[in-house]
């Protein structure tokens, strides 16, 4: 028998890639993201397993009062033990047909499609950004592990604000209105929008205010609850900074200190011209209305 040594075919040569693979080492930075990750998931697993039943009762304020106000009542003071609904009047239209089912199989869903929804935009952005996600996600634990042991639909707003990302003008538009509409703190976040987004978010929004002058009385009773209505800190609210992350994430410019610096050369320059401008200007308020108005044309994308 032959001692010498056969040359290896294609399949040893796959069965030695494969080996290879098998001992493949993440690089620091993302096996540090992975651990973040891990633990932040483990400790808002642990908290919501500790609250067992004792939940829902956001979620449950809304499907109340859908079945409040399909029944012809009041959903700004249902029955005990019921909380109000706090939003504006013509909002709650977009909880009924989820308020049509039984409050169990109502509450699984709501839960199930937070829960899923957000794990799935987590790992968008993990795949883009790993470290930066996971910083993200745990300075963020609070107000996930809050939202999703009452049910609040913060998540649902800044997931909607997530999905204006990949979609068309008008579509972004309406999400940004929506959710300004029903919490007021995404409006912040128009910053972030295309100038063309931004016009039809604010021609929804002004839209979403004449309904709201619709059902005055009820808008009424919904300022007071949100004034005086005792609530805890509504840390929750910071969960809607989740919604600002694909279009942080997509704009290289902010990932490289260079780029940043030229972004903040550049407005430096412009803001130093317009002043110089105004300065030498015979006609100064003039000039300032008209350069404010080419500056709000460009914000919109109308110039």
């Amino acid at each position: 028998m032959n001692g010498a040594r056969q040359p290896a075919g294609p399949r040893s040569g796959r069965s030695e890639r494969l080996v290879h693979g098998l001992h493949f080492t993440p690089e620091p930075r993302r096996l540090a993201a992975m651990l973040l990750l891990g633990v932040t998931g483990g400790l808002i697993l642990t908290f919501l397993v500790a609250r067992g039943e004792l939940v829902g009762s956001d979620a449950r304020a809304y499907w109340a009062a859908a079945r409040t106000w399909l029944d012809g009542g009041d959903f700004y003071d249902p029955p005990q033990p019921f909380l109000p609904y706090v939003s504006a009047p013509w909002t709650l239209g977009l909880f009924v047909p989820w308020a049509l089912l039984p409050w169990g199989v109502a509450w699984f869903a709501w839960r199930t499609a937070n829960v899923l929804l957000f794990i799935w935009t987590v790992g968008w952005a993990y795949k883009r950004r790993p470290l930066a996600t996971a910083i993200t996600v745990a300075a963020l634990i609070v107000p996930l592990a809050a939202t999703l042991d009452t049910g609040n639909v913060t998540l649902f707003l800044a997931l909607g604000l997530w999905a204006a990302r990949f979609t068309g003008p008008r579509v972004a538009g309406l999400l940004w209105a929506l959710a300004t509409t029903i919490k007021w703190f995404p409006a912040l976040l128009l910053l972030l929008f295309p100038a063309r987004a931004r016009a039809w978010g604010l021609a929804a929004l002004a839209l979403s205010g004449v309904l709201i002058l619709a059902t005055w009385p009820q808008t009424v009773q919904h300022i007071d609850l949100a004034l005086n209505f005792p609530r805890p800190v509504r840390l929750d609210l910071l969960l809607l900074a989740w919604g600002a992350v694909p279009w942080l994430w997509l704009d290289e410019r902010l990932w490289h200190v260079q780029s940043l610096r030229e972004l903040a050369t550049d407005a430096g320059v412009r803001l130093r011209a317009g002043w110089r401008r105004l300065r030498t200007s015979d006609a100064p308020a003039a000039d300032a209305r008209r350069m404010a108005g080419v500056r709000l044309r460009d914000f919109l994308g109308l110039g």
